[in-house]
Parts: C-alpha cells; sequence; structure tokens
C-alpha cells in the first residue's frame, strides 16, 4: 500500500535539464541567478538519503583518520527523513555514532515539561537510538535561571569552540526565512543568545505544544555569527509551502530581512531541496529567462500569463515586440507570430471556464474540461475537514447539486480540536435551557454540565480534553457540516462522516496514515462508484491534514485500480483537486474555472457561516487575520481578477481544480 502518493504529484512538466543539467555549461545557464550552491531532486524521500549519506561519510572519513567530528543537527519536519535514515545506516550499515559530538541548534526557554522541547525530540528520534556517548551530547537547559542565560551562551560558545568547531551544520528554514531561531532582523555578527518567539515561530511550533498558547514565549539559539562559522553548512527544505521562502534565501541579496541568506556569504553551504520547494526558483518558475525551453502547453501559458502580468496587457493585445524585449522570442520562432501564440492560449484558458462542473449534457465536450456523459453524474467531494468543502468550492458543490447530479460528501476528519472549550459551553447551556422545558427531574444534563465546567476551569496547560468532550466537539462540527449541506439542498443521507482513525488522537500531532484510514475510503467509493471525485489538493498546508487526507484518497484509489473497479468504474473515473482553504491554483496549472455570480458567490459565503465554531473563535486561523469566509472569497475575487486581466470574460468569482491522473 502507498501511503504517500502526494509527493508524487506533478502539476507541472519540469525539464531534467533544469533540475539536473547533463554538463556544468548548462549548469552554469540555469543556475546564473542563484547565489548559494543549490541541488534540487524529485523527492524529499531522494534528497533526504543524499544528506543522510554526507552526513555518514563524514562521520566515517573523521573515525578513519582517528578524529571527532562535531554535529549540530536541525530537528523538524524537514530532517526528520534524514536523522530516520542516520538510524537505519546505524542498526543495518553499521554507521557507529562513537566519534560524534553533537551540539543543539536551539532549545525553548522556558520549558515546564522538558518532554516537549527540541532536545527531546532530538533525543528519542536519535541519540537513544544510536552508540553516541552521551557525555558528547552538549545541551541547552530549558530550566535555567534568567540571571545564569547570558553565561551559558558565553560558556555555550566556549564550548564549540574547544571542539575544534562545528563541522557540519544541518538547518532547516521556517516560513520567514529563519534559521534556527534566527528570526528577520537578527544581526549577522549574532551568538548563542535567548531570542523573543514571533508569531510565526510560535505557529510553526505549534505541533510540538498543541496550540499557539502553550508554545514558550522564547528560545535559546545558536546565533547566525555561529552557525556561518561551521566548516560545512546544508540548509533542506521540502514541499510547496517553502517555495517562496527558498526563492528568497537563494536569488535575492542577503539581508536581515531573510536570514537564511546569509549563507550566500558561506564559502562551504549549499541548499538540497525538492521540485515543490524549488518551483519558484527563476530555473524552474520562468525557465526562458536562463536558458532555452522545451516548451510544452503549460509552459508556454505560463509564459504567456508571466509577459501580461510584466507588462499589464491582456494576452490579445501582446506583440512580436514584447516577446522579444522580454526573452520569449523562442514562442515567436515556434509559432510563427505573436497573434498564432496569443489565440492559442486564450483559447486554452477560454475552454477551462465552464458552468457545467459536472459535464453539460447533450453538448460537445470537445473543448469542456468535464465530459457530456454520463449524466447525472454520481459524485464525492472529499472534504478533510467539515467545512472545506464549502470554504473552497462551495459554488461548484451547489451547482452540482442544483444541476441534478447524484452528489456525495464525505468529512475524512471530525475536526474536534478545532473546537473552543466556549462551544461546548454554548451547546450545554442550550441543553440546560431545553431540559427545564421538558425534562425538568433529569439530573443527567445538569451533572455533565458541572463536569465539564469543572475539567475546564481546572484544565492545565498540556492537558488534552477527555475522549467525552472530544466526541462533543465532534458533534458540533456535525451539526455545523450537516447544516451547511441541508443549506446546499444535499439529502442527509448522502453525507458520510468517515472519521478517519489517523486524526483521532486528541492532540495537534496526528498519527500516521494506515491501512485502517484507507479502507474506509475504499469503502467508500465501493459503495457509491462516483464517475467524478473532488478531492482537497493544498499540499501547502502548514498543519498537514489536507496532504495526509489527500494521500487517505489516492490511496485507496490506488488499491482499487487492481480490482474489478478498475474496469467497472474507475476507470472512467475524474478526479479533480481543488484548493482554497490556504492559497489558490496557479492559472498555468487550472484545467477547470468554475465561475460564480454575485448572487452564487453570497450563497457560498452563507454555506461556511453555518459553521459557527469556526468564525472568530476558532483555535487554528494561522497567522491569516481574515475568517476562513473572507479568505474564501478574496481568493475566488482574485482568480476571477486574473481571468478578467488577461482578456476574458469578468466574472465576479471563479473556483479552480486541477484534474489527477491515476498513477
Amino acid at each position: 500500500m502507498k501511503f504517500n502518493l502526494s509527493t508524487q504529484i506533478s502539476l507541472s512538466h519540469v525539464s531534467k535539464k533544469l533540475y539536473c543539467p547533463d554538463d556544468v555549461f548548462e549548469l552554469s545557464r540555469v543556475t546564473q541567478l542563484e547565489q548559494i550552491r543549490t541541488t534540487i531532486y524529485e523527492t524529499n524521500s531522494e534528497g533526504s538519503i543524499v544528506v543522510a549519506k554526507r552526513i555518514a561519510s563524514l562521520i566515517r572519513e573523521h573515525q578513519q583518520a582517528g578524529k571527532k567530528i562535531v554535529l549540530s543537527l536541525a530537528l523538524g519536519r524537514s530532517t526528520r527523513d534524514i536523522v530516520a535514515e542516520l538510524v537505519r545506516m546505524h542498526k543495518e550499515d553499521g554507521l557507529s555514532f562513537s566519534n560524534v559530538i553533537l551540539f543543539d541548534l536551539f532549545e525553548y526557554y522556558p520549558l515546564h515539561d522538558a518532554a516537549t522541547g527540541n532536545h527531546a525530540q532530538l533525543h528519542n528520534q536519535l541519540i537513544s537510538l544510536v552508540d553516541i556517548d552521551p557525555a558528547n551530547v552538549h545541551t541547552i537547559p530549558c530550566d535555567l535561571k534568567e540571571s545564569e542565560i547570558m553565561a551559558f551562551c558565553t560558556e555555550y560558545e566556549k564550548s564549540i569552540i574547544a571542539e575544534g568547531g562545528i563541522d557540519f551544520m544541518l538547518l532547516g528554514i521556517g516560513r520567514r526565512g529563519n534559521i534556527g531561531f534566527n528570526e528577520p532582523g537578527s544581526q549577522f555578527s549574532s551568538q548563542t543568545r535567548l531570542v523573543l518567539l514571533d508569531n510565526n515561530s510560535k505557529e510553526d511550533a505549534r505541533v510540538l505544544f498543541g496550540n499557539t498558547e502553550q508554545v514558550p514565549v522564547s528560545a535559546i539559539t545558536m546565533g547566525i555569527d555561529t552557525i556561518m562559522q561551521s566548516k560545512e553548512v546544508v540548509l533542506v527544505a521540502w514541499g510547496d509551502h517553502k517555495a517562496g521562502v527558498v526563492k528568497d534565501a537563494i536569488e535575492t541579496p542577503f539581508s536581515t530581512a531573510c536570514p537564511a541568506s546569509v549563507l550566500q556569504q558561506h564559502k562551504n553551504a549549499q541548499v538540497i531541496i525538492d521540485l515543490s520547494a524549488a518551483s519558484s526558483l527563476t530555473r524552474i518558475n520562468q525557465p526562458w529567462v536562463v536558458t532555452s525551453c522545451e516548451w510544452d502547453d503549460q509552459l508556454i501559458r505560463r509564459a504567456v500569463v508571466w509577459l501580461c502580468q510584466q507588462i499589464n496587457k491582456p494576452i490579445l493585445k501582446l506583440t512580436n515586440k514584447d516577446y522579444n524585449d522580454f526573452g520569449l522570442s523562442e514562442l515567436i520562432t515556434q509559432f510563427g507570430s505573436a497573434y498564432n501564440c496569443n489565440i492559442k492560449v486564450f483559447n486554452d484558458l477560454q475552454h477551462t471556464i465552464t458552468g457545467w462542473p459536472g459535464g453539460k449534457p447533450n453538448a460537445d465536450d470537445t473543448n469542456r474540461p468535464e465530459r457530456a456523459k454520463p449524466f447525472p453524474k454520481d459524485i464525492v467531494i472529499f472534504s478533510p475537514h467539515p467545512d472545506d468543502d464549502v470554504i473552497s468550492m462551495g459554488g461548484t458543490f451547489a451547482r452540482l447539486i442544483k444541476q441534478g447530479h447524484n452528489v456525495h460528501v464525505a468529512y475524512e476528519t471530525s475536526g474536534c480540536i478545532a473546537v473552543c472549550d466556549e462551544e461546548v459551553v454554548r451547546f450545554m447551556d442550550f441543553m440546560k435551557g431545553y431540559k427545564l422545558m421538558h425534562l425538568p427531574e433529569d439530573q443527567v444534563i445538569d451533572k455533565k454540565y458541572d463536569e465539564y465546567m469543572n475539567f475546564f476551569h481546572n484544565e492545565k496547560v498540556g492537558d488534552n480534553d477527555t475522549r467525552e468532550i472530544l466526541n462533543l466537539k465532534a458533534l458540533i462540527r456535525r451539526g455545523e457540516a450537516t447544516a451547511a449541506c441541508r443549506f446546499m439542498g444535499l439529502p442527509t443521507d448522502h453525507i458520510h462522516f468517515l472519521n478517519l482513525p489517523f486524526y483521532e488522537t486528541g492532540t495537534i500531532k496526528k498519527g500516521p496514515l494506515t491501512q485502517a484510514d484507507v479502507d474506509i475510503v475504499k469503502a467508500l467509493l465501493e459503495e457509491v462508484k462516483p464517475q467524478e471525485i473532488f478531492a482537497a489538493g493544498d499540499l501547502a498546508d502548514p498543519h498537514g491534514t489536507h496532504r495526509v487526507c489527500l494521500d487517505a484518497v489516492l490511496a485507496a484509489l490506488d488499491d482499487l485500480k487492481h480490482t474489478a473497479a478498475w474496469d467497472e468504474w474507475l476507470k472512467d473515473c475524474r478526479i479533480w483537486m481543488y484548493r482554497g482553504a490556504w492559497m489558490e491554483w496557479e492559472l498555468d496549472l487550472i484545467e477547470m474555472a468554475v465561475p460564480m455570480s454575485p448572487e452564487e458567490l453570497r450563497f457560498k459565503r452563507n454555506s461556511i457561516l453555518k459553521h459557527a465554531s469556526q468564525m472568530e473563535s476558532a483555535p487554528f486561523m494561522g497567522n491569516d487575520e481574515r475568517l476562513f469566509w473572507q479568505r474564501a472569497e478574496d481568493r475566488n475575487h482574485e482568480t476571477a481578477k486574473l481571468y478578467a486581466d488577461l482578456g476574458l470574460a469578468n466574472y465576479e468569482a471563479i473556483e479552480a481544480f486541477v484534474q489527477y491522473h491515476i498513477l
């Protein structure tokens, strides 16, 4: 069973010469705007193994020379697979850590529970699993007195120097370019010190502590100068959500605004990333700027849209001179004139627009994104949380129902941890009032009310909700989702609450995707036998749940393709991925665009508002101050504006989709 098929999604074809050039001349050409040596791998697994092998090689080289090696390994989602591979090498390949000296990169401060800290994670995932000498592990204490911090930081720097300096430094990169906890504005001359954490860093650390309120206000971290003194530095990043900051670190002039950019000044630093994290680099995103291209329809569309945005012109007004002035003369050579290229791209974009997301019956579907037959279709909409369906594709959802399709919606997780305690109290107040009206002598509601209030009153930082309270919170989310579906006109027997087990840990940290999760999804698919599927493709979801939910759907489809379901219904099933919770599809990727009128957009907003617990008091709003309905509308407006600016129809709003092809 393949549980990570989302990592194999290639949203756009990238010529291998752009990330794996054949010779040094081509390498020099495509990397001319990059200020740090950068290596791109197709997947994060491939890149992680390469980095682990480099570390292992250095360890063995020092062992053969009878020397110790000093390492500092950042631990996080980006480096977890690297550390796991090192442990595998120890257990299976005999890699010894007996000569390794390890320095913590940072530690949260103050920590009430050391088990939640950075060093505890490193101990659990590496130190306790290999033969490193505990005396060679230099930690940053989480229980220092405030008066002791400055002296400790000074001694920590001296300890590094006494060991001969750091031989190899492994780094991740934060969402604003921070390395360690050196956030924007950190001085390049900084050394180990106490820093206050900004909201972005707290959000990144939330997975360790349950919520941002429980994240310590500060951390003790190696400084930028400390990092720069390392003999070799490797920074790794994986995934779409790191693409923007990776570009800032590699291609923009180094400055304190992006601390990772200082690595441009290091003599032996490199960045190792996957194609997703590299997607904003010029050689991947605008390859025509640095080299000749292997032009396909998608790259042509991207180039023309980019050109329109550079000079603020609609597609059909572009001239030969425009193409030549901006390095796109190859397209003029290929098409003969700007006019021919303009028409081709204009028609391609025009054909993505449809008011019939389930296919228009009795119509020529040659140039439509969704086929006309069969009609009506059996359709399943998969929603990671009980509101992603209406937030991301509420307009399309409503239209599919209105146009007569047999729509089912499947909520993959209960969403219970995203409900505030106050919501439980509000519903219990209602229950007490109802009891007084009809069952005044029944004491069950009163007892439960007192039990829950007592729990909330005595709840301490780090405490988890009881299973009963989590079930109540899930019930609240279920009620809101049912209300939204009823508002849409969906029969209640077409609403499916899957409650995938991976999510039901009661904490932010989820379990791994397992066969049990996939079997639940597979059972629904086998029951409905859909001709069309919609699934969340928010691969940049900072919390990871969307990606896991997508993996559950893709794993179920992958399993079913080897059964009779393939010939029965699966081979003729279209799978559409939507976004909207965190970002929207880039214009060159969009394959179906569903426009909405002002009235339809208002209807979508009202369906989102049915999820009352997810409005202003929702615990996981992130750093975006807009409410979910506002984010959705702004993204839908922006997509429509992009189409209008290119000279296409000017709609109020547009929801966009990309097709997934079963691998």
